[in-house]
């Protein structure tokens, strides 16, 4: 068969129109609920695959699973403690659990590797528990400087 028969072969196909039913409970899950089960299940056979975990932490955080984010952001400095995305991301799941101390040292750390967007440091609101303290200002002054 020439390409030309081929093409006008493929043209003239009419696929068959299937409705599938998934009755499943996991398949029943919506919106940020259905990716977490999405990249946990993948996280299960890859337990190290970065891009997934960086979605899966942002995925915990959106359903205020907090306690979970931190965990996969401690893991993600683990697997890439150059990265100042993953420490600022760090940083923030540290605030969302009202400490501090740890917030501040994860984000001095991301500033050390290169972080600089002032813009969203200053409208993030997983770190308003950090805006109230003095040493705020100066992580502020310091991406500033850079």
């Amino acid at each position: 068969m020439t390409t030309k028969t081929k093409n006008r072969f493929l043209n003239t196909v009419t696929l068959p129109n299937y409705d599938f039913v998934l009755n499943a409970p996991e398949f029943k899950k919506e919106g940020e609920e259905f990716t977490v089960w999405f990249f946990e299940g993948i996280l299960e056979r890859h337990p190290n695959y970065i891009d997934c975990l960086m979605y899966l932490g942002n995925a915990y955080t959106a359903q205020r699973l907090y306690e979970k984010g931190l965990v996969v952001d401690q893991k993600l400095c683990r697997l890439k403690p150059e990265d100042p995305l993953v420490h600022y991301n760090l940083a923030c799941s540290y605030a969302l659990m009202k400490n501090v101390n740890a917030s501040f040292e994860a984000m001095e750390r991301a500033i050390v590797l290169g972080y600089k967007d002032i813009y969203h440091l200053e409208n993030d609101k997983d770190l308003a528990h950090l805006r109230n303290d003095d040493r705020y200002q100066k992580l502020v002054g310091k991406i500033k400087l850079c």
